[in-house]
């Protein structure tokens, strides 16, 4: 998939223009996109970075990193991206100037949308305009459930399972690979300690099983109790694997949520408790 940053770096053509902000790729988000691919045209995917709510002074925990965003609406097929920096200045154009300067500039012919998108100077802006504007308009209706907002309520009680099925896939945690405590190697168990960007939801605390790098892996995510940690952490442990991964991204599904993290009478229950997380990481079964 092609990613533009300017809308002069797409090709002449009509487009079929799925439009939306599109934090964490979700069901409901493929449904727009679904429905843009059906039109036949080249298919343009309009995104904006910062989310447009931060701009408009609001705290956001996103669902994901632009990067990932963008892989993941690559693997729905559409044809190119084009990612709209989200300014003060956009969000305060009529909605008219902005179709004129984005959605005309780039040739946009049938543009889809979820029926509760809004756009322009005090989110005036609604499909019903784009269609009297000459677009041929597909409202997506909303699916029941399937929403940004009630996806991050899940993720921070921790339900990860019910998390996945809204997203069409496992839950999952981006980081780069920082050096770490590295405790856990002298237990037996070594772990890849991932930073996180602060921007984007982790889960609950507690410990997980899922899958990294084709390896299932044992996921603990709090503040290390057992040692009295303060530091949130988010340490994978790659069953079977072998190397160096720091300084690599890394991407860790969560399947499952086992327990709560807590302190042991002894580093020995620790240690046991580790490995019967490691057995249940074996057994699990990946969602969706």
């Amino acid at each position: 998939m092609n990613v533009a940053r300017h809308p002069e770096e797409l090709p002449t053509a009509d487009r079929a223009v799925a439009l939306g902000s599109f934090d964490g790729v979700h069901v409901g988000h493929r449904r727009v996109l679904e429905t843009a691919r059906a039109a036949g045209l080249r298919t343009t995917v309009v995104t904006f970075w910062p989310h447009p709510r931060i701009v408009l002074g609001n705290r956001v925990e996103l669902l994901t990193t632009l990067d990932r965003r963008l892989e993941l609406l690559a693997e729905t097929g559409m044809d190119e991206a084009l990612v709209v920096e989200f300014t003060s200045e956009l969000a305060r154009l009529d909605p008219r100037e902005f179709a004129e300067s984005l959605l005309d500039r780039i040739g946009a012919r049938v543009i889809a949308v979820g029926e509760n998108f809004r756009f322009g100077h005090g989110a005036s802006g609604t499909p019903a305009l784009l269609d009297e504007l000459g677009f041929d308009v597909h409202q997506v209706p909303l699916l029941e459930g399937a929403s940004s907002t009630r996806i991050r309520q899940l993720l921070q009680a921790g339900e990860v399972e019910g998390a996945a099925k809204l997203f069409g896939r496992p839950v999952e945690v981006e980081g780069v690979v920082v050096l770490g405590h590295q405790r856990g190697g002298t237990l037996g168990y070594p772990t890849a300690n991932l930073d996180v960007s602060a921007d984007v939801i982790v889960p609950a605390y507690g410990i997980y099983v899922g899958s990294a790098l084709g390896h299932r892996a044992a996921v603990s995510i709090g503040v290390n109790p057992h040692y009295g940690g303060s530091e949130r952490r988010i340490e994978p442990y790659l069953i079977d694997f072998e190397g160096d991964l720091y300084g690599e991204r890394l991407i860790v599904e969560l399947w499952q949520r086992l327990r709560d993290e807590r302190a042991f009478g002894s580093e020995e229950e620790l240690v046991a408790q580790m490995a019967a997380d490691v057995e249940a990481a074996r057994l699990a079964q990946r969602p969706v």
